[in-house]
């Protein structure tokens, strides 16, 4: 009797061992998940150019932000998020170019992955068909729209990359389109091998422009990414070298 109250004793504690185990494990993978599908957003300068001012008139459509200047001069651009940030981060920069003339969209992209709708840019295009676009983006955006852009040649003006590459599937190097690369000494989220392996995939005339201690985190406004380097220049300061070269790039492109 005695030993088979025992083992009858250690089976229920084997059993509660294993459920408390196993909410452990439950409770561990949905931390992991939680922290590497909650998206970067918007930080008080990205939340205040979101407003209307200077020129420029933001409205937001179901799958992308418009960025509409009064005055509009020169190609309209079409820019996809980096993985995880929310679009509303890249609100600087598309202020920028929309008060210098360039009609800017921000892509809305599902869970904030460009990977999952590359295609998103087909419903912009349409909804603009008398502009001219260029198109690019950050990180893993930047990644999606060459994609975008070897799949649909005649549609596009040009490409840009900020913190980012082209992978094989995207390679632009046969395109006939201008292409522009900016990318920050500082960043610590990028793959520099696959970066520097993404440049055969680009043609010889790429433009290359290299901010002197901006990282990853700085081309939009979503605060410090998990794993970037830290910055020597201020937000400020890479957001005016990016919408500078950006805009010298613009502008050779007739």
């Amino acid at each position: 009797m005695r030993n088979r109250y025992n083992t009858g004793r250690k089976k229920r504690g084997i059993g509660k061992f294993l459920l408390v185990l196993l909410a452990l494990i439950v409770i561990g993978c949905g931390y992991v998940a939680w922290k590497l599908f909650t998206p970067y957003g918007p930080q008080e300068a990205a939340q205040a150019a979101m407003e209307t001012s200077d020129g420029v008139t933001v409205s937001e459509q179901e799958n992308w932000i418009d960025f509409k200047p009064d005055k509009p001069a020169g190609k309209s651009v079409l820019f996809y998020p980096g993985g995880l940030v929310k679009p509303e981060s890249y609100a600087p920069l598309a202020h920028e170019l929309a008060a210098a003339g360039h009609h800017t969209i921000i892509a809305k992209m599902p869970v904030n992955l460009a990977v999952i709708k590359p295609n998103l840019a087909d419903d912009i295009l349409a909804a603009y068909p008398e502009e001219h676009f260029v198109m690019g983006g950050h990180s893993l955006g930047g990644s999606m729209a060459a994609r975008y852009v070897v799949a649909h040649p005649d549609e596009l003006q040009g490409i840009f990359f900020l913190a980012s590459y082209p992978d094989e599937k995207g390679s632009v190097q046969q395109l006939d389109i201008p292409v522009l690369s900016i990318l920050g000494t500082n960043d610590g989220v990028i793959n520099m091998t696959k970066y520097q392996n993404g440049r055969m995939y680009l043609p010889p005339d790429t433009v290359y422009y290299t901010i002197e201690g901006g990282n990853h985190s700085q081309f939009g406004d979503y605060g410090h990414q998990n794993g970037d380097g830290d910055p020597t220049v201020s937000g400020e300061d890479q957001l005016k070298q990016t919408v500078k070269t950006l805009l010298s790039w613009l502008n050779t492109i007739k």
